[in-house]
């Protein structure tokens, strides 16, 4: 048996959902393994669930880390823009903020900065200074003394992308504990979110880790393991399914109507999202009168708390239905309103019985492929469109989209009078993604989706013998 310490490093809150409320922890100590959380989070692993924890109190990070960063995912950008002939990466940079003498000198400050370091040899020279920064930071202290006390063998951090976990990642590597990544999310490693380096990574997909490689030279094959993600794993667990009268009966829904699930995107994304649903409630209306029986599912964004929803939701209060994620503000920031556990039921059920789900670019694409449900995409431009706001247009020519094995792999909306037939023709099992959706599926999350947290475990378990 395996009596290795491993602390699960949460420098988030975004990790809890695949790394506390999944089977993760009890299939490591399945294995063998002494888990630890190693908490820099608000929500508290001990009290809600009972987890051993180690909490972070300190949230400090170098004031210039902030600024380092910014540059570092630009100047990678540019890198990646004119190392690959590709316009693409430009668009996944942010508008500077000019707003105020502060927030000027700042622009202006990571601009020079961008100018100083826009090459290879530039980005691996502010990759070490963010370090140098970051080993100046109190924090880094703290999480040394931190780990000297408690000598875990490993440090398993759960997503590669946050600043907060440098100078714990730093210390941890300077006592000579081997540190593993895991990539997050199917989108990050082309939008240069890689913020940590670690001695290993864990993965998705052979996508993804041939994408660690292109993007990240300084990685070697050995140090990335392909694992599977534990995002899809509770699609697999039969035991969140409710009966179609039980969910229908837990969330006020008409037992004889058939939904649509419109998932909800953030106002980054899609700032014009409510226009598409909009659309969507036109259609199923116009279907209705035509002898259909049809109702919508509304799942928002979890971390949009904006109000441009609510005249479309008022004006067809009779179709919509507001099924809000089971997600929880503890905080002020995006990255603070964290996942609950039922959460996982929900979604399970509001895959399971809907007909389809429709949204702008989400990847609840693979969530509803997993349940053998069709997804439409809408790929057309709202007349609201105007200077300063968003195209979603540009969403699809991102670099995670070339994944697609065709152009079925979602059914795509490119008009919005389409919109009706192509939801007539879903219903009428006439069209469908989801053959195609699967390989893309599979091509993203990988071979054996349900495997994910075992092989993160495996994966752990043979760096730690080597």
């Amino acid at each position: 048996m395996n009596s290795k310490k491993v602390f699960v490093f949460f420098p988030d809150g975004v990790g809890l959902r695949n790394f506390a409320f999944t089977n993760f922890k009890t299939i490591g100590e399945q294995m063998g393994f002494d888990i630890t959380y190693w908490n820099n989070t608000v929500f508290s692993l001990q009290d809600n669930l009972g987890f051993k924890e180690v909490k972070i109190n300190n949230h400090q990070i170098h004031p210039l880390t902030p600024l380092y960063s910014r540059a570092r995912k630009r100047a990678e950008l540019n890198v990646s823009r004119d190392k690959f002939k590709d316009d693409v990466y430009p668009t996944y940079k942010f508008p500077f903020n000019y707003k105020g003498l502060k927030n000027t000198f700042k622009s202006l400050y990571t601009k020079w900065l961008i100018g100083l370091y826009s090459s290879e040899k530039g980005v691996e020279k502010i990759r070490q200074k963010i370090n140098s920064l970051e080993r100046q930071n109190p924090k880094y202290a703290y999480c040394k003394a931190q780990l000297e006390q408690h000598q875990p063998d490993l440090i398993f951090c759960t997503t590669q992308r946050a600043t907060q976990s440098i100078s714990a990642l730093l210390a941890a590597q300077d006592l000579g504990i081997p540190t593993v990544a895991f990539v997050y999310s199917w989108d990050n490693v082309p939008k240069a979110m890689q913020v940590v380096e670690t001695d290993y990574y864990c993965v998705w997909s052979d996508l993804m880790k041939e994408e660690v490689l292109k993007y990240y030279p300084f990685v070697k094959e050995e140090q990335v393991f392909v694992t599977g993600t534990p995002q899809f794993e509770p699609h697999y667990d039969d035991n969140l399914k409710q009966s179609r009268e039980d969910f229908f009966n837990a969330y006020n829904l008409d037992v004889n109507k058939k939904y649509i699930c419109y998932s909800g995107d953030d106002e980054t994304t899609s700032p014009l999202d409510q226009y598409y649903l909009e659309d969507l409630a036109n259609a199923v209306r116009s279907l209705n009168r035509k002898g259909e029986n049809l109702g919508i599912i509304y799942r928002k964004c979890p971390v949009d708390f904006t109000s441009r929803y609510d005249a479309v939701l008022e004006a067809h209060k009779d179709i919509i239905e507001v099924l809000d994620p089971i997600w929880k503000p503890i905080g002020d920031q995006w990255n603070q309103v964290l996942p609950a556990k039922e959460d996982f039921n929900m979604l399970y059920n509001v895959c399971e019985h809907s007909e389809f789900v429709t949204n702008v670019c989400s990847s609840t694409v693979f969530d509803f492929v997993a349940h053998n449900k069709p997804c439409i995409y809408y790929n057309y431009e709202q007349p609201q469109l105007k200077k300063g706001i968003r195209d979603i247009g540009q969403n699809y020519k991102y670099v995670h989209f070339r994944s697609m094995p065709s152009d079925k792999a979602a059914v795509f909306c490119t008009n919005k009078h389409d919109l009706e037939g192509l939801v007539k023709q879903i219903l009428d099992g006439q069209l469908s993604n989801v053959e195609e959706g699967k390989q893309w599926y599979e091509i993203v999350v990988g071979k054996a989706p349900t495997e994910a947290s075992k092989n993160i475990w495996s994966a752990i378990n043979t760096i730690l013998n080597k």
